[in-house]
């Protein structure tokens, strides 16, 4: 049970990478991990850890930190794994192919249910496993089947009309990797838009920054 019913965005955005790490400590055979040490090896603070977890209840005990196992559980289960959700993917492109064949959609709590495209060629087949239909059968493929999440690897001319097609059929989750903005009048209608470009030009800042304070440094007078 959340202890508070409003969590901040970056409390939510830090979950996921609390279930990765924990999940990589439970393959390596760590059975439990003190806070400092969970914080050491992820680069938060202790303190940071102790009040993400504390806005969802109690977890771990004073003096003997946190079980990994049951940690993983309880923050998968606020993440809504078990919860049976679906996906579909429009667009089975170079990037749509790439993510059905690499990413695991299951351990992540998800079943790739169909893929979608308006090429009739591909229309009929599978990818990876997973059928392919035609993208204008989507409304009647959505009106068989209940679709948690509808993911985007369409051309950025096409990524507001299929994401409207999605909503109007009843998905509330869209995963936009189509690198354009999409909205809709929806409250309900959650979407968490994927920019790579975005990433590589954080790094590049990044990169800069350091490259221009050791150049600053190569040029300071040697006392």
């Amino acid at each position: 049970m959340k202890r508070n019913m409003k969590v901040s965005t970056a409390v939510i955005r830090r979950l996921p990478r609390y279930y990765r790490h924990l999940s990589e400590l439970q393959e390596a055979g760590t059975v439990r991990i003190s806070s400092s040490a969970l914080g050491k090896s992820m680069g938060l603070t202790a303190s940071q850890i102790r009040q993400d977890l504390f806005c969802f209840g109690e977890f771990g005990q004073q003096g003997y930190g946190y079980k990994v196992d049951s940690l993983k559980e309880e923050i998968g289960e606020i993440l809504g794994i078990s919860r049976g959700h679906t996906v579909i993917v429009l667009g089975t492109g170079n990037l749509g192919r790439a993510i059905i064949h690499n990413f695991r959609f299951s351990a992540n709590g998800f079943q790739l249910l169909a893929a979608f495209d308006v090429n009739p060629q591909v229309a009929g087949t599978r990818v990876g496993g997973v059928p392919v239909w035609h993208t204008d059968r989507l409304e009647e493929f959505l009106a068989a089947h209940p679709v948690s999440v509808g993911m985007l690897t369409v051309p950025i001319a096409a990524a507001q009309e299929m994401g409207d097609r999605l909503v109007n059929a009843g998905v509330k989750g869209i995963w936009n990797f189509t690198n354009r903005e999409i909205s809709f009048d929806q409250k309900d209608v959650v979407v968490e838009s994927v920019h790579f470009s975005d990433s590589l030009l954080a790094l590049s800042y990044m990169i800069s920054q350091r490259e221009d304070r050791s150049r600053r440094e190569g040029e300071e007078p040697q006392l």
